[in-house]
């Protein structure tokens, strides 16, 4: 399933910095695949190219208060066996407070977003990992606490797959544990706490991503 954001106003937009260049969105040769992606195009506001992503990042939420996480994973090719390399995996989630929060003079996606956001790159292995806190659920309560992500794999434009959800979320409804068809393989996130060192606190878990997997128009 996914979780829609609340609609909020946009917020007026200014330029990114001049020392970084961002992403830029390329469609020549794209095939067309997942259907309706409002909000996707974001993947294209990475601060730096797609060829210059790392398999690693750290959020800009991490620093602040509140549960850390280490999500790692591998993702694969079609055939749910083949590393795939080189894939961008863009993410964003709300903050303690269950909000999407905005940096004075957000740009683009970022006024929607929020400021809680990366991208990551999959190395020779299909291997990502991103670190973050684990984000609280929209105001009320009601909604799964997730986490969004988009895929951007060579060849194929940009699509949706099933958010990261937390299967320890009192509020995670069963049948979102146990879908049949997730798009993408199954996000709900087992989390195991990590005590080592500086990382004391941490959580970890380990998410693996097929491509195509349940996604709209994917060719066979």
């Amino acid at each position: 399933m996914k979780y829609s954001l609340p609609l909020l106003p946009l917020l007026l937009i200014s330029g990114i910095s001049s020392c970084q260049q961002p992403a830029k969105k390329t469609a020549i040769n794209n095939v067309k695949v997942g259907g309706n992606c409002e909000g996707c195009e974001a993947i294209y506001e990475s601060p730096v190219p797609f060829e210059q992503l790392n398999e690693v990042d750290t959020l800009p939420d991490f620093n602040e208060t509140g549960p850390r996480i280490e999500i790692s994973g591998t993702i694969y090719k079609a055939d749910g066996k083949t590393p795939a390399p080189g894939v961008v995996l863009y993410v964003y989630h709300t903050d303690q407070k269950g909000l999407y929060p905005k940096k004075d003079g957000a740009k683009g996606w970022g006024s929607r977003h929020g400021y809680i956001r990366g991208w990551v790159k999959t190395d020779q292995s299909g291997y990502y990992k991103f670190y973050t806190l684990v984000p609280a659920s929209y105001p009320g309560g009601t909604n799964p606490k997730h986490i969004h992500p988009v895929i951007k794999e060579p060849g194929y434009s940009e699509y949706w797959i099933d958010e990261f959800v937390f299967d320890d979320d009192p509020v995670l409804p069963q049948e979102e544990r146990t879908r049949p068809n997730p798009v993408g393989g199954a996000g709900v996130l087992k989390t195991v706490p990590i005590a080592i060192g500086m990382k004391d606190g941490m959580l970890r878990a380990t998410r693996n991503i097929i491509l195509g997997l349940n996604v709209r128009n994917y060719p066979k």
